[in-house]
């Protein structure tokens, strides 16, 4: 994932001008208005039948053009894209995450509430009381299914229930247990059925933790301590002793931002800490190493007296913070709770991210992971990737699927549903959407667990583009 900053000067009347479209409002990227609800799609090949469920995927998809700035992949409204397979037969709607601000946007006919990089926010003049000085909410990240409710993820922000035609239906605080929400890619242990969550503050407490049941219901925010300023974290990991949250030096810089720079501060002499806090709530153990940026984690397991976390390792948050471009690797972290000591190594010095794993395996150890990967020719569009790779933890190998002229988004494993053991890792299908270049067709490809680089059992062709976006989750029928 590269995060792209971009940005415009103010209109003469001191409000924020639209933005100039860059690369990630054009291309693969570029938004799309239009929701389609399409009962039969063409299929290419033969969907396998015992695929019986539905493939849902957020992103950033602006209902209008922005203004004031764009940072790709924080800003845009939510946008929801769903392909429905049953019996070899396919079907695809699409719908806006449906925020107060996404409403009174559709009402102006235009937006009014500035990107994220801009310090203003409207008015009551222009939004009413309600909204006067309010920020845009931003559910674009992450959608997930939990207590058989469908959430709508943003970074760190109470998430939006979804209904089953997708419809908004409000925003989800656990029977306001978690006002301040929670982050964009909870855990869930499949052993339990407990969803794992954080979420970062802007003020003391700046970082808690909460764990919601399996029925629903949220235990109160809990604090990590030795947090003294704001961080920006992504993503996490569970295993069956810890959560896990690394704590790169991205610290956010509200006063620096308000005086029109940047929100966001990398200070690498400030190492990286890793906290490994135990499920009991037992006092949180520190382990520190040097400064790593990570978007994206793999998954984690306990192993003897020690935690092994998979994971993509940045060397900094790219365009975030100042320096060349940098290119993220597959890697691993050895933690020792007791001692605080990290060893990082290196799993495949390939360029990827958006890494899956069969989720029913979350929290212990795996044997296969999925990543978007770039095989190096010259792309027609900027920050695509255009190739998947499998990395093989038992064999420490790696291979790919590079299917030519396709942007290819994050890979989903769907499991079948005839083999029930997560262990039995050839039996499913990954998932994948992609774009062609040339034409800006989408389609869905399902790939074969046992043989994923033999390319697609079938191809799902899709009835509109579907922008490249975050993430997703196959939800069994």
């Amino acid at each position: 994932m590269t995060a792209t900053r971009q940005g415009a000067p103010r209109r003469g009347d001191g409000r924020p001008a639209p933005v100039v479209p860059g690369p990630h409002l054009t291309g693969p990227f570029a938004p799309v208005i239009a929701e389609v609800d399409v009962a039969e799609l063409e299929v290419v090949g033969e969907l396998p039948v015992d695929l019986d469920g539905a493939y849902v995927r957020n992103g950033p998809n602006p209902r209008f053009s922005p203004i004031g700035s764009y940072v790709f992949p924080i800003d845009g409204d939510g946008m929801l894209h769903r392909i429905r397979l049953s019996e070899g037969r396919a079907g695809y709607d699409n719908r806006f995450v449906r925020t107060p601000m996404v409403l009174v946007e559709e009402r102006a006919g235009h937006a009014i509430w500035p990107g994220f990089g801009s310090g203003r926010q409207p008015g009551p003049d222009e939004v009413g009381a309600d909204l006067a000085g309010t920020r845009r909410q931003l559910p674009d990240i992450n959608v997930v299914r939990h207590h058989g409710t469908l959430l709508a993820l943003a970074e760190c922000d109470r998430p939006y229930r979804i209904g089953p035609e997708l419809e908004t239906l409000g925003q989800e605080s656990f029977g306001g247990v978690l006002p301040a929400g929670i982050c964009a890619h909870p855990k869930t242990d499949p052993a339990t059925g407990e969803m794992f969550a954080f979420c970062y503050s802007f003020s003391a407490p700046f970082l808690t933790w909460t764990v919601v049941r399996p029925d629903g219901t949220a235990t109160p925010p809990r604090p990590v301590e030795g947090i003294a300023r704001p961080s920006m974290i992504h993503d996490m990991a569970i295993t069956g002793r810890y959560l896990i949250l690394v704590v790169a030096p991205l610290y956010f810089d509200g006063a620096k931002a308000v005086n029109g720079g940047s929100m966001l501060s990398w200070q690498p002499d400030h190492g990286t800490w890793i906290a490994l806090i135990p499920r009991d709530g037992g006092p949180v153990r520190w382990c520190a190493d040097d400064a790593f940026w990570l978007w994206h984690t793999i998954n984690a397991h306990d192993h003897g007296d020690t935690v092994v976390l998979d994971y993509v390792e940045w060397s900094r948050p790219d365009d975030l913070a100042p320096g060349p471009p940098v290119q993220p690797r597959l890697a691993r972290a050895v933690l020792r709770p007791t001692t605080g000591k990290v060893r990082r190594s290196t799993l495949a010095d390939v360029a990827a991210e958006f890494p899956r794993i069969d989720d029913r395996l979350l929290g212990t150890a795996h044997s296969v992971s999925a990543s978007v990967a770039r095989t190096g020719r010259d792309l027609p569009h900027p920050g695509c990737w255009d190739a998947l790779a499998w990395y093989d933890t038992t064999a420490g190998t790696l291979t790919r699927w590079s299917p030519g002229e396709l942007a290819l988004g994050e890979p989903v494993f769907a499991p079948d549903p005839r083999s029930p053991d997560p262990h039995a890792r050839d039996a499913g299908w990954w998932l994948v959407l992609g774009t062609r270049f040339g034409t800006g067709e989408s389609a869905l490809f399902v790939l074969p667990a046992a043989d994923p680089t033999s390319g697609p059992v079938a191809t799902v062709r899709l009835p509109v583009r579907v922008p490249l976006g975050l993430h997703g989750n196959w939800l069994p029928a």
